[in-house]
């Protein structure tokens, strides 16, 4: 086994690291460049993703036909941890939820025609993009088998009436993905759509107020009341939206580790440097003993992780859909990303709980690391059913 990243991904993570530094972090350190809603202000990121491209380290996840970089799921994860060393540092790369994931699904399953329309404008950063799958109470939210949003079939088109919620992005985005019923068949009573934000027939009820801080577009709820979609607006065939869910979660999931990861360093980063000047007592914090150890596990935790996100990443990379890998990672990074800014600030003291770092930024960040495209307890439950199924075949080595 060979834990070497291949030179070329490697001479891309080294660029990436260093334009994160010389060209994003400045912008972070800066409270003018924040929007309301905490995240960098759309005049500020135009310039900066100007520059990505100008670099090209832009949309890493996108095929070379559509303006992208074309790299491998390895060459992801070691792009989007360093991207992720900045709180702005993803956007600026093309390579943040949720357009992340929409690009690499329609790539992977849209038609010439369509990726010409829905994806090309996505990757060259004219338009931003939203799935559309989550739904209040009795509807789908982790069990997407429950989804109750329906998309009637009439002469070339479908009619759509619903709602849904906690839809990232929507407030931003021109560009939509529905997953709708389309048949109460069990497995092939879902349709995945696409439509534009121009489109009658929907609105958003309103941006969610939540925790924060928030992608651009926020959290939002949409009604759909009338809404009408061409048939050639399908995406996959009807019947697949379970299949599109699919496609798009597993890796969608696995690059929120990714950048998780990036996170968690930065905080480690913070730490570590105040620690080193920092006395009390006589003595720096860095030569205690008891921070030593506070610092040593959440490197353990961090370098756990990256090894599971790494396994998974190789795993897709070879054509499987490293269902369980993706779990795994998915459980173990939320975590640390929680336990390394909880450190972190702790670490740091009242400096940490302030806003004069990001820590208190990513802590709020870190907490919905542990619910996003399926709560921990949801992947556990995947990990027992897989191992109850599998039997000592679920520790193979290699491929499925």
């Amino acid at each position: 086994m060979d834990f070497t990243l291949p030179p070329e991904i490697e001479d891309i993570r080294v660029r990436t690291r260093v334009f994160i530094a010389e060209h994003v972090l400045p912008l972070e350190a800066d409270p003018a460049n924040f929007d309301p809603h905490e995240n960098i202000r759309l005049d500020v990121l135009a310039p900066a993703q100007a520059k990505a491209k100008a670099a090209g380290l832009w949309a890493p996840q996108t095929p070379k036909d559509y303006g992208g970089m074309g790299l491998p799921v390895v060459g992801w994860a070691a792009m989007y941890e360093e991207a992720n060393r900045s709180i702005f540092g993803p956007v600026a790369l093309n390579c943040a939820a949720p357009d992340d994931g929409n690009m690499n699904l329609l790539a992977q399953v849209g038609t010439p025609e369509q990726k010409d329309k829905w994806l090309r404008p996505i990757v060259d950063g004219k338009v931003r993009s939203s799935f559309v799958m989550t739904e209040p109470a009795p509807g789908g939210g982790s069990d997407p088998g429950m989804i109750r949003t329906r998309a009637e079939p009439r002469n070339d088109r479908y009619i759509v009436s619903g709602r849904k919620w906690f839809i990232t992005g929507a407030g931003e985005a021109s560009h939509f993905i529905l997953i709708a019923r389309t048949s109460d068949e069990p497995r092939r009573g879902l349709t995945a759509f696409m439509f534009h934000k121009d489109q009658p027939g929907w609105r958003i009820v309103r941006r969610i107020p939540i925790m924060g801080p928030e992608e651009h577009g926020g959290h939002c709820e949409l009604e759909f009341d009338g809404l009408e979609i061409p048939a050639e607006n399908v995406l996959m065939q009807v019947g697949d939206g379970l299949r599109a869910t699919q496609i798009r979660l597993g890796p969608a999931r696995l690059t929120h580790c990714m950048r998780w990861l990036g996170l968690a360093k930065r905080c480690m980063e913070i730490a570590q440097e105040y620690v080193e000047r920092r006395e009390g007592f006589g003595i720096k914090l860095a030569d205690r003993e008891s921070v030593q150890i506070k610092l040593g596990e959440v490197a353990k935790e961090i370098s756990i992780g990256r090894l599971l996100v790494m396994h998974a990443a190789w795993l897709l990379d070879a054509g499987s859909r490293a269902r369980k890998e993706v779990s795994m990672a998915k459980v173990q990074v939320a975590d640390t990303l929680h336990l390394a800014s909880d450190v972190a600030i702790q670490l740091n003291g009242a400096r940490g709980y302030s806003k004069d770092t990001v820590l208190e930024w990513i802590y709020r960040y870190a907490r919905q690391a542990r619910l996003v495209d399926g709560a921990s307890e949801v992947h556990a439950m995947v990990l027992a059913r897989l191992m109850r199924e599998e039997g000592p075949e679920f520790w193979r080595w290699g491929v499925e």
